[in-house]
């Protein structure tokens, strides 16, 4: 075809290592902001509180990130099925970038009163609004370059790139966490989002260099892209949109040992903030390794049986978790997170990225992935805050927080178990089931 000439085996591979060094340089940019609203700002932005109250508005801000991303995963799933994935994505690294940097720029509380913690809200806003068309426009791209029956592993890329993402930021912070508290607190804080200029080049100029889909194009050669990406979605697939809705309850598992067991173990229970950082990133780093393995056997025996067991792997594991975090031994934490993070719920964060995508057809991928992943993220987002007013006293006070990310997982699984097997189906029948275009540009049952 005229308008596809380069080779796709080579660009299925450039396309995940492209994905995944974006999604990485922009997660940075997340993660810090979760690592330092558990340890830093509660103390930096929300000085005029109590200790708890000022944890617990440092965690909804982290939250509220989340709020912004269904309106950008609108905004941005509009112009990427529109416009193309590419563009849209540079777009994304530019916001979180100059945001994050932002961050690193605000005076605190003690300088400017009130005005930091509504500074600090709106830019995590911003930040949100990237991160809602990041993933999905990640997804997207390496879907639709992706050959052969490895969709699965190519696209599980992007997710592993967030998992490094997570590892860079944490080894930023482990530093600066040893400082005394008076650094920390008035500028050590700052150099990990002042950093974020860097990652703002060296993403941009990875991802700027990149084609966009065979896929998208031959919509746009055909004139089959969606005018409004958005109607053609919830018209025709309402119901997949849903779907990832509720599986997306799965990511509640990410947040509460990410952000609130951090900030839970080192308050409550005395636990080193370098032990559960450590942790983190050999978690992390596991993760590196059992991811694209998941996604390899999701390649050869489906989507869902690797995403549902891994699942109601985590529903299971939590409760140990929490055991072990709340031991304040080390060998436990270590193993405890290695385990749950590293090993268990990497099955479905592998497989998410090309479960999901399967689901739609490509004049609607972007929007429908967007769309139905920060709807759900939503419950994530606001995890760490709901953990923080479930949590009870005493060594037992985790229960209830458990009980919470079980029931999560349960009806993540579930949703999950309704939805068709893709793994087989061609790139060109995805999203359409038993369904044909009625000419209209609707699909009908056949």
């Amino acid at each position: 075809m005229a308008f596809w000439t380069a080779d796709p085996n080579r660009l299925q591979h450039r396309a995940a290592l492209v994905s995944f060094f974006g999604s990485m340089l922009e997660y940075y940019d997340f993660f810090i902001y979760g690592t330092a609203a558990a340890l830093i700002f509660p103390r930096v932005f929300f000085v005029n509180v109590d200790p708890s109250t000022a944890s617990l508005l440092a965690l909804l801000t982290f939250g509220i990130g989340y709020i912004a991303r269904p309106v950008g995963a609108v905004i941005l799933g509009h112009f990427g099925d529109r416009i193309g994935r590419k563009t849209v994505l540079v777009f994304t690294l530019v916001l979180m970038g100059g945001s994050t940097l932002a961050i690193g720029l605000l005076p605190d509380a003690r300088m400017i009163g009130s005005a930091a913690p509504i500074a600090l809200t709106l830019l995590r806003l911003l930040q949100g609004l990237s991160a809602a068309g990041e993933q999905s426009g990640s997804n997207s791209l390496t879907l639709e370059h992706s050959t052969g029956g490895r969709r699965a592993f190519f696209t599980s890329w992007t997710l592993t790139g967030t998992q490094a993402g997570a590892i860079l930021a944490t080894l930023v912070f482990i530093p600066i966490a040893a400082l005394p508290d008076d650094q920390l607190l008035s500028w050590g804080w700052r150099i990990p989002f002042l950093l974020s200029f860097v990652v703002l080049v060296v993403a941009y100029l990875v991802r700027r260099t990149m084609p966009e889909t065979p896929a998208f194009e031959e919509a746009k050669e055909r004139h089959a892209l969606a005018r409004f990406p958005i109607v053609t979605l919830l018209r025709d697939y309402w119901k997949d949109v849903l779907r990832v809705i509720v599986c997306a309850q799965i990511a509640t598992v990410s947040t509460v040992t990410a952000v609130f067991a951090l900030g839970y173990a080192t308050t409550k229970f005395g636990v080193p903030k370098s032990t559960m950082l450590w942790a983190g990133v050999a978690a992390n780093a596991t993760a590196l390794v059992a991811q694209p393995l998941w996604a390899l056997l999701a390649d050869r025996i489906g989507r869902k049986p690797v995403f549902i067991g891994g699942v109601l792997g985590c529903a299971m594991l939590i409760f140990p978790y929490f055991v072990a975090v709340t031991s304040a031994s080390p060998a436990a934490i270590l193993a405890a997170t290695i385990l749950m993070s590293g090993l268990v719920y990497t099955a479905p964060n592998a497989i998410w990225p090309s479960f999901y995508a399967e689901m739609f057809e490509t004049r609607v991928r972007y929007s429908g992935t967007a769309i139905g992943t920060q709807l759900g993220f939503l419950g994530a987002g606001f995890t760490p805050v709901i953990s923080q007013s479930l949590v009870g006293d005493g060594a037992q006070g985790w229960i209830p927080v458990a009980i919470f990310i079980a029931i999560a997982c349960a009806v993540s699984a579930a949703a999950a178990a309704t939805a068709r097997e893709t793994h087989a189906v061609g790139i060109d029948e995805l999203g359409k089931g038993d369904r044909t275009d009625d000419g209209l540009g609707r699909l009908v049952t056949s």
